[in-house]
């Protein structure tokens, strides 16, 4: 196996490689360095087989949709990542093969709900679930501690103790760890329950990333142009969220809301399908589109996509606009379908 960190800088990229095919995989490129990372492809000879976010970033732009246009590679993240541009949803214990090895999908939550580490041969890529000495915030919408310590606990200290643990970030110099030495000395985690880990991690008071406003909502939502003037964290904080079942029960009254899917249309009549009666409105649109709904703007409406996140964006984005009482479909499709209700394709 041939793998090298790419970035040289506190966030991490990582080029993983056959040999024997000349077929490798990229984990985690950011948008600035998409020429660095074409420039070792030719060098190497290697044909790109996957481009892996290994969760949907709040500090910088992915590269992945400029990778994919250039090389045509399919984007792959977990099932839970709320972008549309995603070629390949991951799920735990599935296999992504890269020439002739084969890279391990490990389900991560807790940093987001989309998170993922990547274990092949001796190392694992633990992206911003582990760090060396440290683990990811979770104060980030979705973010979930107990999910967090579950995932380490759980699933990243049962791989063997020898393993080289790279992640997604590092801000101390360090450029690898061991599963063993973390298990055993990480001071977030080593001695703590829990409870206590959940505690520890609600009261950090971390200051927020520098472009956490200009990089996420369009990281979740694959929009890099100025279509789209993304609500502020407040705002987005502020939507009511509904669950599958309680929009079942909207839909079901005598007079039931409007329901707004902000979806692309091939996800729309894709695998998740859609609800009956919904209307479809791409969430680039909704902006310049929220006029032929006026007569709503003091009538519920409920708002949905994949997991819930483009959803919320465009539910603070129309209660901007005036609209009332917006809620949004918390967990989106992916909700909606593991609690078998009805959808339409």
């Amino acid at each position: 196996m041939l793998s090298r960190e790419l970035n040289r800088s506190p966030v991490k990229t990582y080029f993983v490689g056959c040999p024997k095919a000349n077929r490798a995989a990229i984990i985690d490129p950011i948008s600035e360095n998409t020429d660095r990372y074409l420039s070792l492809l030719a060098y190497y000879q290697y044909t790109l087989d996957a481009i892996v976010d290994t969760h949907t970033h709040a500090d910088h732009l992915t590269g992945s949709w400029e990778l994919h246009d250039l090389t045509d590679a399919p984007v792959i993240m977990h099932e839970r990542a709320p972008a549309p541009r995603v070629d390949v949803h991951m799920k735990d214990g599935d296999l992504l093969p890269i020439g002739n090895l084969e890279i391990h999908v490990l389900a991560t939550p807790g940093h987001t709900p989309d998170s993922m580490s990547l274990f092949v041969e001796d190392r694992v890529f633990t992206g911003d679930t582990l760090l060396v000495h440290g683990t990811g915030r979770t104060d980030f919408p979705g973010g979930d501690p107990g999910a967090q310590y579950d995932s380490i606990r759980n699933k990243l200290f049962t791989l063997p103790s020898s393993t080289l643990v790279f992640p997604g970030h590092d801000y101390r110099g360090h450029a690898q760890s061991t599963i063993g030495e973390e298990a055993q000395t990480n001071p977030r985690v080593v001695g703590r329950s829990r409870q206590e880990y959940v505690d520890l991690m609600q009261n950090l008071n971390l200051s927020l990333p520098d472009k956490i406003q200009e990089v996420l909502q369009p990281n979740q939502s694959a929009i890099e142009d100025q279509s789209v003037q993304f609500p502020t964290l407040s705002e987005l904080t502020s939507v009511r969220q509904m669950t599958a079942q309680e929009v079942h029960i909207q839909l079901l009254s005598a007079v039931p809301p409007l329901l707004l899917d902000v979806r692309e249309a091939e996800e729309y009549t894709g695998e998740l399908g859609h609800i009956k009666g919904s209307v479809l409105r791409p969430l680039k649109d909704l902006p310049n589109n929220s006029r032929e709904f006026e007569d709503h703007k003091n009538a519920p409406v409920i708002v949905v996509c994949r997991a819930g996140v483009r959803s919320t964006t465009a539910a603070a984005l129309l209660t901007g606009l005036g609209f009332q009482r917006v809620s949004n479909l918390r967990g989106g499709m992916l909700d909606w379908n593991e609690q078998g209700l009805p959808v339409e394709r």
